[in-house]
């Protein structure tokens, strides 16, 4: 939301306690995403195992169709919905991962948006696999600026400092990106605008 010069709203003014909110919201999203590490997630060479040449599989061109996964969000009678997408070989193995940002399908409203990547199935066939889950939509924050390039991915989260703040003006934003390091992914929240 844009304001116009002279605009004074409640929800818009920031205060310390705002980042201090989001602050200790994206500690949580960092907190969980250090202890829940799917082992899908880990890039192992196959060959490491057993010290053989693994035998080549066919590479899929592209990243998975997002459209095509089940995600672990509870939508009750409505479908969810892909708002926005990017591909590429975040794990250098060769393969191309897709990261989505989801959410229900709404009439009306900005539900909380949800960011997984997603890899092509084990055995070819069959849904994309969630290998790993950057923002779940229980954090109640959504995404703006999604773009993956190389093995970063970069995206804007948006969030609400009160539940005064109406759903459809998020009054806090911060800039992050995940970067696959040493195995995993490790989260790098950027600095907020403004600050030293």
């Amino acid at each position: 939301m844009q304001l116009s010069a002279g605009q004074d709203l409640p929800h818009t003014r920031t205060r310390p306690v705002h980042w201090i909110t989001t602050a200790a919201a994206l500690a949580a999203v960092v907190a969980g995403s250090a202890l829940v590490q799917p082992t899908s997630a880990i890039a192992t060479p196959p060959a490491a195992a057993s010290g053989a040449p693994a035998p080549a599989a066919p590479v899929p061109p592209g990243g998975p169709d997002p459209k095509k996964a089940e995600y672990p969000i509870d939508c009750g009678p409505q479908p969810t919905e892909v708002v926005s997408k990017g591909s590429g070989d975040l794990d250098g193995d060769g393969r191309q991962e897709t990261v989505a940002v989801v959410r229900c399908k709404a009439g009306f409203g900005t539900p909380p948006s949800g960011i997984y990547v997603l890899a092509h199935p084990s055995s070819g066939e069959g849904a994309p696999r969630i290998v790993e889950t950057f923002l779940d939509p229980k954090e109640h924050m959504n995404v703006s600026d999604l773009a993956v390039r190389g093995s970063t991915v970069s995206a804007t989260l948006l969030g609400y400092s009160s539940e005064n703040v109406p759903r459809c003006c998020p009054d806090l934003q911060r800039k992050v990106k995940w970067q696959w390091q040493d195995g995993k992914f490790r989260l790098i929240a950027l600095p907020v605008a403004g600050s030293v």
